[in-house]
């Protein structure tokens, strides 16, 4: 298994991989280039997503094929996918879930309030109503200092 950066090409396999794990593909389209996927051969089987907001990130669509998991993959994705935000500057990484409470603390996550959310991140589809109301909201402050 290898770890990638997303393309326009893997849109369909990664949609159907959301589908799949029962989360919301409205905006992927546009951000496919900040996402990464898990690859075994020729199979995405593991997908993570950022969506850029100014100096912010809102981590979404974490998913892993069903004979995959409990392998590393899906913390082998957020480990990388936050390590980018950091190399990009990003200050805080925020995120909804209504499953994996228990799961982002131990990449230093946080549950917060809606109201602590910057607008920016507020304005987002995912915020506005792909990911329901009743949604945990976490968040993970980064240094946000560009590197090389």
């Amino acid at each position: 298994m290898q770890i990638r950066s997303a393309t326009s090409k893997d849109l369909p396999a990664v949609e159907q991989l959301l589908r799949h794990s029962e989360l919301p593909t409205v905006g992927v389209k546009d951000f496919i280039n900040d996402f990464l996927v898990a690859e075994a051969g020729n199979d995405i089987v593991g997908v993570v997503g950022m969506e850029y907001c100014c100096n912010y990130g809102l981590l979404r669509s974490t998913a892993v094929a069903p004979e995959w998991r409990s392998k590393g993959v899906a913390r082998q994705l957020v480990e990388q996918i936050i390590a980018r935000a950091e190399s990009r500057g990003t200050n805080a990484l925020y995120l909804l879930t209504t499953t994996a409470e228990r799961y982002f603390p131990s990449f230093g996550f946080e549950k917060t309030t809606r109201d602590a959310v910057p607008p920016e991140i507020q304005a987002t589809d995912e915020f506005r109503g792909a990911c329901p109301a009743s949604a945990t909201v976490m968040s993970r402050q980064l240094a946000g200092v560009r590197r090389g």
